[in-house]
């Protein structure tokens, strides 16, 4: 049980801690301190629904609707390079508008709508949660459950971690050239997994 565990939690963590849409999302909303734990609990909730139903068996269902994983595919692919080319527009406009502490305040509702896009509408985290997790976690029988709690508090921690800890870096995300770097580099991320999507 406790191998089942410790599998689950460090296999979520490799998983989870790749660059991406999401990650970048809670880096720049940590470094913002604008509704972090909305954004932190809407990520890792997200996770743990997808997590317990991957270990519950339906990532077969990709198997059963093959049409899913290119529509999930192209979906992605375009709002991944819509929401990239607003963070280009962002650097752009210059770091005055990106200052952490005089950035207009951007609502709750629509901060949580960003995220629940960025984290759904990836088709990347349904490999890794529906399909990756969940065959791994059958390695672990019957254990299965153990290793997907565990996988989700691999989550919780991580998201965490990146959105409360990003506060540190406040210092350097003070200047504002440093938040058109940011947006610039998250930009580019977007375009880069689009791209990833498109072509693979």
């Amino acid at each position: 049980m406790l191998e089942a565990a410790v599998a689950g939690y460090l296999v979520a963590l490799s998983l989870i801690a790749a660059i991406g849409a999401q990650n970048a999302f809670v880096l720049r909303q940590g470094l913002r301190r604008e509704h972090v734990l909305a954004v932190v609990l809407v990520c890792a909730g997200s996770d743990a629904v997808l997590i317990a139903a991957g270990v519950a068996g339906f990532g077969a269902v990709s198997g059963a609707l093959p049409w899913l994983g290119q529509a999930m595919r192209w979906g992605g692919a375009g709002f991944l390079l819509v929401y990239g080319a607003l963070r280009f527009l962002a650097a752009w406009k210059g770091g005055e508008a990106l200052v952490a502490s005089g950035a207009e305040a951007v609502p709750l509702g629509r901060v949580i709508a960003t995220c629940l896009v960025l984290t759904w509408a990836n088709p990347h985290v349904y490999l890794d949660t529906l399909v990756l997790l969940g065959s791994i976690s059958a390695q672990y029988a019957p254990y299965g459950a153990v290793f997907g709690v565990a996988a989700t508090l691999g989550s919780f921690s991580f998201f965490a971690a990146l959105g409360f800890g990003a506060r540190l870096l406040a210092p350097l995300f003070a200047r504002p050239q440093a938040w058109v770097v940011l947006e610039v580099v998250v930009g580019c991320t977007m375009w880069a997994i689009a791209a990833g999507l498109v072509l693979g």
